[in-house]
């Protein structure tokens, strides 16, 4: 079974770091465009950043330009996003997705990421 887990989530002050991670497991091919997705409290699921196959394309949220890198190991079968300089709005679970022409959507149980002083 296919499967997405997040990682590397949890507390930190304004203006501090994180790096979340998004492990694919249960299969041998790497997924085509991957996602960041991310869900306030009493808010709709938004998209944070992608990134394509190789890596060479990705696309940010106005919100997070400037103060979040997406990137993906395919030897490792991993994702990451690194936040800096992180708000108070950013609180929110994070999520990962994985789209593969093989098998369509894959999605992570989600990583909690608190910001606050």
């Amino acid at each position: 079974q296919v499967q997405l887990l997040e990682s590397g989530g949890g507390l930190v002050q304004p203006g501090g770091s994180l790096r979340l991670s998004c492990a694919a497991s249960g299969f041998t091919f790497s997924f085509n465009v991957m996602t960041w997705y991310r869900q306030a409290p009493g808010k709709e699921r938004e998209l944070v950043a992608l990134i394509g196959t190789t890596g060479g394309s990705t696309n940010y949220a106005d919100s997070v330009k400037g103060r979040f890198t997406i990137s993906r190991d395919n030897a490792k079968n991993t994702m990451y996003l690194q936040m800096n300089n992180l708000k108070p709005e950013d609180t929110a679970v994070y999520y990962c997705n994985g789209i593969s022409s093989a098998i369509g959507s894959v999605w992570g149980q989600g990583t909690q990421v608190i910001v606050s002083s």
